[in-house]
C-alpha cells in the first residue's frame, strides 16, 4: 500500500492529501498519477504500484479534497453523478496548482525527470498540466475524455495518448479531432472500452493496459534519454 502524505498548494495554501509509492530497484524518475472522477481509489493505488515497479516514484494528489476530505465516489450511477459534480466544481487553475504542488514535492525530495500520467478525468488533467505546470518532462493521457475541450492549449512537453476503440464515452471522431489538431502527438489505439486499466471496470482489458503502461514507461525513458 502507498503512504499517505500532505501537499501544499502554493497558490492558495490548501493542504491536500496524496498517495506515494517509492520506486523499486534503480530509480528512473517520478510520475504524478492523476485520478479518475472517483477520487484516490484502489485503482489509483494500483497505478502507483505499477509505475513504482518500473523504477518510478509515484505520487497521486487528491484533486477533490476541497469538496470532501478523502473524497470517494462509487462506480454506480450515484457515484458517477457525484464525481461529475466534483469535476464541475473544480476549476482547471486549481487542478494545475495541486499538480504543481506534487511536482514541487518531488523536486524537493531529490528531483530527476518528472512526468504526469492521468486516467479519464486525470488524462485531461495531465494534458492541462503539460501545458501549464513547470518541471514536467512529459505527460501520458489514458482515455482523457475532456481533452477535446483543451485542444487550444496543448502540452508544451512531449505527450503520449491512449484510447480504446470501443469506448462509448470517447467516440473515434473525438480521437480524430485530437489527431488533426495535434498530429505530432503520439496516439495509440486499443481494442478496449473506457477505463481499460481499472481492474473493477467492466471494460478492464489486462493486455491493453499492459501494452499502454509499457509504451508509457518506454516513452518516459525516451524523454529522459533525449
Amino acid at each position: 500500500m502507498p503512504d499517505t502524505l500532505v501537499l501544499i498548494n502554493a497558490d492558495d495554501g490548501f493542504m491536500l492529501q496524496a498517495r506515494f509509492e517509492s520506486a523499486q530497484g534503480e530509480r528512473r524518475g517520478a510520475v504524478v498519477v492523476l485520478q479518475e472522477i472517483f477520487g484516490l481509489t484502489p485503482h489509483v493505488d494500483d497505478m502507483c504500484a505499477r509505475f513504482a515497479a518500473t523504477g518510478y516514484d509515484a505520487l497521486a494528489p487528491g484533486l477533490f479534497e476541497r469538496i470532501e476530505r478523502n473524497f470517494s465516489a462509487g462506480m454506480d450511477e450515484a457515484g458517477v453523478a457525484k464525481g461529475r459534480a466534483a469535476v464541475e466544481a473544480t476549476p482547471w487553475a486549481q487542478v494545475i496548482g495541486d499538480v504543481q504542488a506534487a511536482i514541487d514535492w518531488i523536486a524537493a525530495r531529490g528531483g530527476g525527470a518528472t512526468f504526469a500520467a492521468g486516467f479519464c478525468y486525470g488524462g485531461a488533467a495531465a494534458w492541462a498540466a503539460g501545458a501549464q505546470c513547470s518541471g514536467l518532462s512529459g505527460v501520458a493521457c489514458f482515455y482523457g475524455r475532456l481533452i477535446n475541450t483543451l485542444l487550444d492549449r496543448p502540452p508544451l512537453t512531449p505527450a503520449i495518448l491512449h484510447y480504446g476503440t470501443q469506448d462509448p464515452a470517447i467516440p473515434m471522431a473525438a480521437v480524430d479531432a485530437v489527431r488533426e489538431a495535434h498530429p505530432a502527438i503520439a496516439v495509440h489505439l486499443y481494442d478496449a472500452g473506457h477505463g481499460f486499466c481499472r481492474r473493477d471496470s467492466a471494460d478492464f482489458a489486462p493486455a491493453a493496459c499492459a501494452a499502454a503502461i509499457g509504451r508509457t514507461v518506454a516513452f518516459f525513458d525516451s524523454c529522459t534519454k533525449g
